[in-house]
């Protein structure tokens, strides 16, 4: 009888391999950190071992691609080694503007991506997935040695074509096919409510996000005094200066914060303009699926004391990527600044704690509501 194929073990048996196929062939190596020319030689040999005695026959283009993954999720959970079909997405003019399920997933090495955000209303909610379950495979292709982004980009597509996954929720394995839809409508929309200046919700930081507020809720908000609340909950996409963009309506500041690179080279998060509403009080609210330029905008206003934050403590997704184009049509995005506070506090990795901390079964408005009194007279 034929043995099954172990899809999963078959890019970590190349995984030692690959190093040296992906660094040493594309890009010599100088460093003395790495391993000496004839160690190479050794992992080459048991390529070949691999290639020629194992018991089934494994697809090299899959295998290697598992092979990159692991090294490169292994740097840290944004860093990502993606073939040609996602660096096409990570290359898009208009990310946001790619189809997407409606799921924001967090993954870190070694484990699958779990699901910690539906979008209200998207095909991920209508077909029961919800918060806490994990995402094992995606278009039948395993997620175990992916890196978070690698994830994020699988999920999207240029076209509304559906997306296959497989899950664990609730002990349950599930295989769910989803539509893809354009993911937002609105990069901010605001509600009223009583006792503050209204609730503002941010579903992406991409460009626009800031001059979209300008436009549409700035001037619901003339002679506001009460607090206005920034719902940065599920806002999970978004660029870095764009974030600068958005801290910049509250408050100004040429060095909100510091992305320190490689040989104590720095870039700062500058907010130069003269603020729109620099005395508005302003609460802000985080969950599990506040991620990347979210997390900066909601650190470095409660760091410079600019507003206080409720919710959970989030991913630490906070850094300056950059994304290489190999000759061979894949690519790297790969972790080039690590973002920390005017205060010097390092949130790369560890997240925001919030000032009030709400707990993982009281995720509601009201429940953010009750939570948000008090921090304010009147509210």
């Amino acid at each position: 009888m034929k043995m099954p194929r172990p899809r999963i073990l078959i890019p970590y048996a190349l995984a030692a391999a690959a190093v040296a196929l992906f660094f040493w062939t594309r890009h010599p190596l100088q460093s003395s950190k790495f391993p000496p020319a004839q160690d190479f030689n050794l992992l080459e040999t048991a390529v070949q071992h691999i290639r020629n005695d194992y018991v089934d026959e494994a697809d090299p283009v899959r295998t290697m691609e598992g092979a990159y993954e692991g090294i490169i999720s292994s740097l840290d959970p944004m860093s990502a080694y993606l073939n040609a079909g996602l660096m096409a997405k990570a290359s898009a003019p208009r990310i946001d503007r790619l189809y997407d399920a409606g799921l924001a997933a967090y993954k870190r090495p070694g484990v699958f991506p779990v699901v910690v955000g539906v979008q209200e209303g998207s095909p991920a909610e209508k077909a029961g997935i919800k918060p806490g379950d994990s995402v094992t495979a995606v278009d039948d292709r395993s997620t175990l040695v992916w890196s978070h982004n690698e994830l994020r980009f699988a999920l999207k597509d240029k076209d509304p074509k559906p997306v296959k996954l497989r899950l664990i929720q609730n002990g349950t394995t599930l295989e769910k096919t989803i539509d893809r839809v354009p993911p937002y409508a609105s990069p901010a929309a605001w509600a009223a409510e009583k006792g503050t200046s209204g609730i503002v919700r941010f579903s992406h930081l991409f460009s626009g996000a800031a001059a979209a507020f300008k436009t549409s809720i700035l001037p619901k908000l003339a002679g506001a005094k009460a607090p206005l609340i920034l719902d940065l909950r599920g806002c999970r996409e978004g660029d870095t200066g764009e974030a600068g963009a958005v801290i910049n309506l509250f408050l100004k500041n040429p060095r909100a914060g510091t992305f320190e690179k490689k040989g104590g080279q720095k870039s700062f998060l500058d907010c130069p303009a003269d603020p729109v509403l620099p005395d508005v009080p302003l609460i802000v609210w985080t969950d599990p699926g506040t991620m990347g330029p979210a997390e900066i905008v909601a650190a470095v206003l409660r760091d410079l004391k600019r507003a206080k934050v409720v919710g959970t403590v989030t991913a630490g997704l906070t850094a300056e990527q950059k994304l290489i184009p190999l000759k061979t049509g894949d690519g790297l995005l790969l972790t080039v600044g690590e973002f920390v506070l005017a205060s010097g506090t390092r949130i790369f990795g560890k997240g925001v704690t919030p000032d009030i901390k709400i707990e993982s079964e009281k995720t509601t408005r009201q429940d953010y509501l009750e939570k948000s009194k008090g921090f304010y007279p009147g509210f």
